[in-house]
């Protein structure tokens, strides 16, 4: 199993400048500035409960909107985490969560297949939430899962209010995350595929 499981990675494109740090065997300590509030707290919630150290650092052009931003985001910390797994020997591959936050029920699942896919089941009655532009929460995970090289399931199961669906999503993706990242003892270092390789 790789051994150091951190990755620095600095994206620059002409609409974002990204810089990511990221320890998939931290202790959830988050410093994550991209210029929107509710999408710091996203990414605060998911470094927390995915026991993963994060520091995200965007400078984004926000004077025309959020996309570039978020979706960059996404694209950098999938990156990243693709980064910090090397090979994958040793992880357990697959997590799923279910997680809740008061009327509003989530559940994510993971693997780390390095076949990138996205099936997406939620949705907001309202347009934005904070500065976020809810259509976003999507996109940050395609994003993510595209650029992650992971197939990733987030459904929605129950919920009303626009916050506690996305932060639930958020959690349950951490929580899935921390399950497929973790060492597998009974792995003996090996490559959790039939085929030898993800």
């Amino acid at each position: 199993m790789n051994t150091a499981r951190h990755a620095t990675l600095h994206r620059v494109t002409s609409e974002t400048d990204i810089a990511v740090t990221l320890d998939l065997d931290g202790s959830g300590q988050a410093n994550i500035d991209t210029g929107i509030g509710f999408f710091d707290h996203m990414l605060t919630a998911l470094a927390k409960h995915g026991l993963l150290d994060l520091t995200v650092i965007v400078k984004g052009d926000l004077h025309i909107d959020g996309h570039h931003t978020v979706e960059d985001t996404g694209i950098a910390i999938g990156q990243a985490l693709r980064q910090a797994l090397g090979d994958k020997r040793g992880v357990r591959r697959f997590g799923h969560a279910l997680v809740p936050l008061d009327e509003a029920l989530c559940e994510a699942v993971v693997d780390l297949s390095g076949r990138p896919f996205l099936a997406w089941d939620a949705t907001f009655d309202r347009d934005r939430i904070g500065e976020l532009d809810t259509e976003l929460v999507e996109e940050f995970f395609r994003a993510f899962a595209m650029s992650g090289m992971l197939t990733l399931h987030l459904t929605q199961k129950a919920g009303k209010n626009c916050h506690h669906i996305a932060e639930a999503a958020f959690k349950a993706l951490a929580r899935a995350l921390r399950m497929a990242v973790e060492a597998d003892p009974r792995m003996q270092g090996s490559i959790p595929s039939t085929k030898g390789v993800l």
